[in-house]
Order: C-alpha cells, then sequence, then structure tokens
C-alpha cells in the first residue's frame, strides 16, 4: 500500500509519541507499505515553528532524512487538484495533502476525522 502521512501523524511518529494509534504504527511500520511525507507537511512545521506554536527536536531534519519514508513535493498537478475538492476543511495544508493523495493515487491516513469525510483516498485511524 502507498500511504501519505498527516503532519501531526509525521511528528507524533518521530517523536514516539503515544497519541499515535495502534493502527496507524502498523500501518507505518508494514515492510509491504510505502510511506509518502509532503513537502506541505515540512512547511507546515516550519511555519509553526516559526511562530513558536511547535518546538521541534534539534534533530528533526537529520531524523527525517534517516527515516525510510519518500518524500513528495508539491507539484502544480497538485495545487490544480484543490479546486475540485469539496470545502470539508478549511486549513490549506490539510487540502493540500487530500489533493496530493488524490493525485499520486495514495492512502492519506489522519488522525483527523473530519479529513475522512473527503472518502476512500482518506483513512482515519484513530488517536491512541
Amino acid at each position: 500500500m502507498r500511504l501519505l502521512l498527516d503532519t501531526h501523524l509525521l511528528l507524533w511518529w518521530l517523536e514516539d509519541s503515544p497519541l499515535l494509534s495502534g493502527r496507524a504504527r502498523r500501518l507505518i511500520e508494514a515492510p509491504e507499505n510505502t510511506v509518502f511525507v509532503s513537502a506541505a507537511s515540512i512547511w507546515e512545521v516550519r511555519i509553526k515553528q516559526g511562530l513558536g506554536k511547535l518546538a521541534l527536536p534539534g534533530a528533526f531534519d537529520r531524523v527525517l532524512l534517516e527515516s525510510s519514508f519518500e518524500l513528495l513535493a508539491v507539484t502544480v498537478a497538485h495545487a490544480n487538484a484543490i479546486r475540485e475538492l469539496p470545502a470539508v476543511h478549511r486549513d490549506p495544508f490539510d487540502r493540500m495533502l487530500v489533493a496530493q493523495a488524490t493525485v499520486e493515487k495514495l492512502l492519506l491516513i489522519t488522525s483527523d476525522a473530519r479529513l475522512a469525510e473527503y472518502g476512500p483516498m482518506v483513512e482515519w485511524v484513530g488517536q491512541a
């Protein structure tokens, strides 16, 4: 399976947070799955860090690069796909992740139940 991590799942994974559900952990760890992290998630994290809303460990970049995650760039096709999305969610970063999942045929995994309203390209994995 080809998975795209929602931003909070990425952070919880990197922090080994107890908030990461068992289902999410199993999907991320499964060797048969390819797990993607979007540049949009890194952009979101850096904005929140710059605003003082998020503290990242000093080794964030190194840990991310050493992970087995595939990095997914934001493309014009992804940006254009946003216009087709219903107005379920207002967060621009979440909308970009849904658009990327749609265009790239990935399954976006999230603990945000509202995102699951976008349909079969999003799977709610709960929260611990």
